[in-house]
């Protein structure tokens, strides 16, 4: 079983882009340690298509959020042909975790489904 569950803020704005058959959305997350007080960790995370959409249309930088996913390793070559690898965390669904007058978000429309 892979999965993840964390609750923090949006360490930047969402990027979004459009594919062919794809939308992808790319940010980061703050994650405090709940021992260690000053403590934060700070993940990647990416979602895609309506998950993407969802998140960059009601999140943005500073943004906290409850987010249910899972972790991904992909490895590639840089531009100058040297193996990397990097670790993601996939996003499945998202919940807002602060009220929306303290987001900072757009409006929220009850009608449209959380992802």
């Amino acid at each position: 079983m892979n999965k993840v569950i964390l609750m923090g803020n949006l360490t930047r704005d969402v990027e979004i882009k459009a594919y062919a058959n794809t939308t992808v959305a790319r940010t980061g997350i703050a994650v405090p340690r709940a021992f260690k007080k000053g403590e934060v960790d700070f993940f990647n995370l990416v979602a895609f298509n309506k998950t993407a959409e969802f998140l960059s249309k009601y999140f943005s930088k500073g943004s906290k959020l409850l987010v249910e996913g899972r972790l991904q390793q992909s490895n590639y070559e840089d531009k100058d042909g040297n193996k990397k690898s990097s670790t993601e965390i996939v996003v499945e669904q998202i919940e807002f975790a602060s009220a929306k007058k303290d987001s900072g978000n757009r409006e929220f429309d009850p009608d449209e489904p959380a992802f």
